[in-house]
């Protein structure tokens, strides 16, 4: 099955499934002599874990990762880096119902389509069991960027809306975020949120999310134009993450609306030989190469797809069923997507950052 690797000189490819033994990922081009532990990855693995709080799936899974190969007393060996999570918790029987029908709004008719077979336990490679490994890999980026970027890069994502009710921008604060339970920046709009997906999951419903990601201390200069620009591969990882179906970068769809006088970010001498911008529309990304703004990118989840209430679909036969979904779902899956987003912007400017020093030798022009 093709399309399991992600990332050029920085790349990473998973295996597994949702009901398999275990999942894992090889991480390969990670420069030599790297501090890197599990200690280092799991953190990032308990932030989009299953099981955190009553607002995400009862699935229990401690998602203890292991390093099989690629580093030796704490270093990095320049070596492909082996990880893997055993699965603890699976109950395929909540699937024996539905495995001969497709689930609407799942990957159960396309891989079907595609490939004449399936495994329906979990949705199976189509799963956001998935999303685990690549949280994994971006704790390994991480350790790449704040081995190799002066001062290091600070990745933080918050969810910015549920079902339609945003934050209030005006109250944002990242303190906030890992204070609740939906890595929301305003604790008070948190609080609104737990009552409405109470009410969402009594219902056997679900809603959709809005995802915001925000990298500091990326230097300038990264980015390969023209066609593996640095917002089009963020824009290509965000993507490809489970529910996603929208990415913006910087004002995104909102620059549409604005004139040019003030879309443009307008710069000024910093007073040292470089330049300071007045702002950054732009979300840190110009001609597809990083400005040394802070780098901004939105995505949109839509509503999870596995719901009690019945659905109309069609089974193996060509039939007409009704389908509804059992077992163990989050009613928003927005939330737990906060760190697998930050985890592939991770990724992207990892593989971004090697890339660049493989042809330039440095940050940057100078």
């Amino acid at each position: 099955m093709a399309g399991n690797a992600f990332g050029a000189a920085f790349r990473f490819t998973t295996f597994g499934e949702s009901h398999g033994p275990a999942i894992g990922c090889v991480v390969d081009g990670v420069p030599p002599r790297i501090p890197l532990s599990e200690a280092d990855i799991q953190p990032f693995l308990d932030k989009r874990r299953p099981g955190r709080s009553r607002h995400t799936t009862q699935r229990r899974e401690p998602d203890a990762v292991k390093i099989l190969s690629g580093v030796f007393e704490g270093l990095t060996t320049g070596t492909p880096i082996g990880l893997l999570i055993e699965n603890t918790d699976q109950r395929s029987k909540d699937y024996s119902g539905i495995a001969q029908s497709f689930r609407p709004g799942h990957a159960d008719f396309t891989y079907q389509a595609k490939y004449g077979i399936r495994d329906p336990r979990g949705g199976g490679r189509a799963s956001a069991r998935e999303t685990a490994m690549r949280v994994a890999a971006g704790a390994v980026a991480r350790a790449v960027l704040n081995a190799l970027v002066p001062g290091g890069v600070l990745i933080r994502g918050a969810m910015t809306a549920m079902g339609g009710h945003a934050v209030d921008r005006a109250r944002w604060d990242w303190e906030a975020v890992p204070a609740n339970d939906f890595f929301c920046p305003d604790a008070g709009t948190a609080e609104e949120w737990a009552a409405e997906l109470d009410a969402v999951r009594k219902r056997g419903s679900s809603t959709g999310a809005l995802v915001e990601v925000v990298a500091e201390g990326v230097p300038a200069g990264l980015g390969e134009p023209v066609y593996d620009k640095l917002d089009a591969d963020i824009a290509k990882a965000l993507m490809s993450i489970n529910a996603v179906k929208a990415v913006e970068i910087g004002a995104g769809l909102a620059a549409a609306a604005l004139s040019g006088e003030t879309n443009a970010d307008e710069m000024e001498p910093d007073g040292q030989g470089g330049v300071r911008f007045l702002s950054n529309h732009a979300g840190g990304i110009l001609g597809g190469i990083s400005t040394g703004q802070p780098i901004v990118a939105r995505m949109a989840v839509k509503p999870t797809s596995s719901i009690l209430t019945p659905r109309r679909s069609v089974n193996l036969a060509g039939e007409a069923v009704d389908v509804l979904t059992k077992g163990r779902h989050d009613p928003c899956v927005g939330i737990r997507a906060v760190p697998v987003a930050e985890a592939m912007i991770a990724c992207v400017l990892a593989d971004h950052l090697l890339r660049h020093r493989g042809q330039c030798g440095g940050f940057g022009a100078s």
